[in-house]
């Protein structure tokens, strides 16, 4: 049992990594530039940081399989925003970057398991920060 488990928590890992890489490329593409990956704090985990001419942009990356459980950019809800907002201010502070605009992207992956390619929804500015310290862009 301990097996089944293990392997299928590195397929699980083997997905996220590809959705995350996919999702890189796909900000590449639009001209942003990559400043950081799978940034950590105790509040948790920025997926991608990238810079869009003058504006921090915070990138939550969801990738699935199919929608059976629903849309990946669902799992986006309220309280995850709660702490996406902490993380990158965390962040902003951290890297002295308070005087720059920022923005909350959400890229949302399905990647069937016969598909060569995923299938990529981004939202741009997908929500406001929110929550105790909140950040004005």
């Amino acid at each position: 049992m301990i097996a089944r488990l293990r392997a299928a928590w590195q397929t699980y890992q083997s997905l996220d990594r590809r959705g995350e890489r996919a999702a890189e490329r796909f900000v590449r593409k639009r001209g942003m530039k990559i400043v950081g990956r799978r940034e950590r704090d105790q509040f948790g985990e920025l997926d991608l940081i990238a810079v869009d001419g003058r504006t921090v942009v915070f990138i939550e990356v969801k990738t699935r399989r199919t929608h059976g459980a629903g849309h990946p950019a669902e799992a986006v809800d309220a309280d995850k925003q709660q702490r996406l907002t902490r993380l990158a201010l965390a962040y902003l502070k951290r890297h002295d970057l308070l005087e720059f605009s920022a923005r909350f992207d959400v890229i949302a992956v399905t990647w069937p398991e016969s598909a060569r390619k995923p299938v990529i929804d981004y939202y741009q500015n997908a929500f406001e920060a929110v929550g105790r310290g909140q950040m004005y862009s």
